[in-house]
């Protein structure tokens, strides 16, 4: 009899798990080559599982997937995973940014939508997190966040009026609306100057990661009220689950 072997694997991150049974874990997982799935880690919280000590958050891994036996329930089985290394180790001041991009994804990112430019996006912002320099936390949270609502379609051109589509004016001060998009800023908005905005989007373009993150650097913080707005009107809510990411970094820590 021929040995079935396992589907070809994929680089992966573990962005959530939580209980399926005394012995098993549901694991939502972002790959490169999927997107965002959901699998069923069979036997991984069993004390000699060869995968409890594989699923961490913020790992490179290579997982093989199973085939949905439920469409409905879009689970995959995880027939295989294994730590790929290379990544960074987020000190325990990091891990709240980088549970806070874990949520980004699991709340926007729809599942079974290949994304491999943001997937590259995610591995190549947990170095500036693990580097614990604040500034280059922050423009790396502001860069992921304008890629995840650039990929997403959300995010309007940063070098033109929207309304208008003209160009922007290097030393004027332009505000970004959920609602309208880019409008010249009115004296009590939280704006950038044309310039600012123009090497973002260049970035953007460009797709350059960290040319990205040092455009950000360069308007903080009025960035990061800018992008939190954007986020929770297109989430739909007041404010993100800040404090279930908390716990969920406590359990973390508690397992390490």
């Amino acid at each position: 009899m021929t040995r079935r072997s396992l589907p070809p694997p994929t680089p992966a991150f573990v962005l959530h798990q939580h209980d399926w049974s005394e012995t098993s874990l549901i694991v939502e997982l972002f790959t490169r080559g999927q997107g965002r799935v959901a699998v069923a880690a069979k036997g991984a919280k069993r004390p000699h599982s060869q995968l409890r000590p594989v699923l961490m958050p913020f790992q490179r891994l290579s997982v093989s997937l199973g085939a949905v036996k439920d469409e409905g329930a879009e689970i995959h089985t995880l027939r295989a995973a294994e730590w790929a290394g290379g990544g960074p180790v987020l000190p325990a001041a990091a891990l709240f940014s980088g549970f806070y991009l874990n949520e980004l994804l699991l709340r926007l990112l729809p599942r079974a939508d290949a994304q491999p430019l943001l997937f590259d996006a995610y591995a190549g912002s947990l170095p500036a997190l693990a580097s614990g320099e604040d500034t280059l936390m922050q423009a790396a949270l502001r860069a992921f966040e304008l890629l995840l609502l650039r990929e997403l379609g959300l995010l309007p051109t940063l070098d033109l009026l929207t309304a208008q589509q003209t160009p922007l004016l290097p030393s004027s001060v332009y505000s970004l609306r959920p609602e309208l998009g880019l409008v010249a800023a009115a004296m009590a908005d939280n704006g950038l100057t044309g310039r600012q905005w123009s090497d973002i989007q260049q970035a953007l373009d460009d797709g350059e990661l960290v040319a990205l993150q040092l455009a950000c650097a360069q308007a903080l913080p009025a960035l990061k009220t800018t992008s939190r707005g954007l986020l929770h009107y297109h989430l739909g809510s007041a404010r993100l689950r800040t404090r279930e990411v908390m716990i969920d970094a406590q359990q973390w820590m508690e397992r390490g």
